[in-house]
């Protein structure tokens, strides 16, 4: 007989699933410092990004494969331990190859908070309840990436880069003594073997699948391809000081926060596949409308920096809609090997994320113009796979 399952409290799984976030955008503001100190070019820095969802994507599958193994609990408080030993390093890092590598590890560990967490709100939570705590948590977690420049902003005008990463230390410390004491056990008790390549198979041949993973990954890819070339927009071309900008994304997050909101409350009314849809349009007509004001010349002037963030925001505000409901609807059909589904899917989502931002660093030029095409033409191919899922409804 199986024992109940409990659900952890919320702000523990916010805490969980929101410090990835903020472990990848707090050091965004010092990204052109870093660049000077290590004396690396801008692509190479912007490259310890992609190098971080590179990590993530194989530590999502490492844990919540281990997760059906050993327990969600244990799995996770290995990986934060892990997080703490890569976040040391990139406090150490003497190069620039040093730190892809710790932001390697870091974020093999990190990606812990993300995965098992998700398991365990699949597993203890039903319905259209599930739903709507996805939404609530994305709603906070839509403010977890403006916390980490804000926080990192004023660490690197105050204190330097290496205050940031120190930070991420202490963090790891935290967050592994809050874990250790509040977080339950919610996996059952029936022993079962699972087969991953029985799992992958699964996967593979469902379609849904594919279209959500690929929705997830392109509008995380999109958000933080946005956090890799917004300090060499706002900083460097609007001359912000680190301190400014970090504060200045809070208003930028409230986008994001809107469209979670906005999410939940139209879950009253409409389908879940709808509402994405609606979300990936709201991000294309951003990305559009920003890709004309960009391409028509811009000066550093204060009207032209309120125009590109009214931009991001809308584009961020489509972001907010659809990412709820695609991680709620994704693996609705794998309740019974949740963790190994979660393994897998994740790290194919993780690997998107991966390719896009650096795709971003690739492409980094300087140009204005560059960051909204990108988004515009991955906006289009969201809408196109957004289309499809409304049709395959089951």
């Amino acid at each position: 007989m199986n024992r109940k399952i409990s659900t952890p409290a919320l702000w523990l799984l916010i805490i969980l699933v929101g410090f990835p976030q903020i472990s990848e955008t707090i050091y965004t503001p010092s990204l052109p410092d870093i660049a000077n100190h290590l004396h690396a070019s801008s692509n190479a820095i912007q490259m310890t990004l992609s190098i971080y969802f590179l990590g993530f994507s194989f530590g999502v599958f490492c844990w919540g494969r281990l997760s059906d193994s050993i327990g969600r609990r244990p799995a996770m408080l290995w990986g934060i331990a892990v997080y703490g030993l890569g976040s040391l390093g990139c406090y150490l890092s003497p190069s620039v190859e040093w730190l892809m590598a710790s932001r390697f590890i870091q974020a093999f560990g990190a990606s812990t908070g993300s995965v098992v967490t998700q398991t365990i709100l699949r597993e203890s939570i039903d319905g259209a309840k599930r739903h709507a705590v996805f939404a609530q948590i994305s709603a906070a977690l839509a403010f977890t990436p403006a916390i980490g420049p804000l926080i990192g902003g004023w660490l690197d005008q105050s204190l330097g880069y290496q205050a940031v990463f120190f930070t991420l230390v202490v963090m790891s410390i935290a967050i592994g003594a809050a874990t250790f004491t509040s977080l339950p056990e919610t996996k059952g008790t029936a022993a079962t073997s699972i087969s991953t390549l029985s799992v992958a198979k699964r996967l593979m041949v469902d379609r849904r699948v594919w279209a959500y993973g690929f929705l997830i990954g392109a509008t995380n890819g999109l958000l933080f391809s946005y956090y890799a070339e917004a300090p060499f927009i706002f900083i460097e071309f609007f001359s912000m000081k680190p301190g400014m900008f970090g504060f200045f994304g809070i208003f930028v997050a409230l986008s994001s926060i809107f469209g979670a909101l906005l999410s939940k409350k139209l879950l009253r009314k409409m389908p879940a596949e709808k509402i994405i849809l609606m979300g990936t349009l709201v991000t294309t007509a951003g990305a559009l409308c920003l890709t004309g004001l960009t391409l028509s010349g811009m000066s550093p002037s204060v009207l032209n920096l309120i125009l590109m963030v009214m931009g991001i925001f809308v584009i961020l505000l489509g972001i907010g809609m659809a990412i709820p409901n695609c991680l709620s609807l994704a693996l609705v059909h794998y309740q019974d090997v949740l963790g190994t589904a979660g393994a897998l899917f994740g790290l194919g989502y993780y690997l998107i994320v991966s390719l896009m931002t650096s795709g971003m660093s690739y492409l980094h030029n300087g140009s204005l113009a560059t960051m909204p095409l990108y988004f515009l033409g991955i906006g289009i191919i969201m809408v196109l796979v957004s289309k499809s899922l409304r049709g395959a409804r089951s």
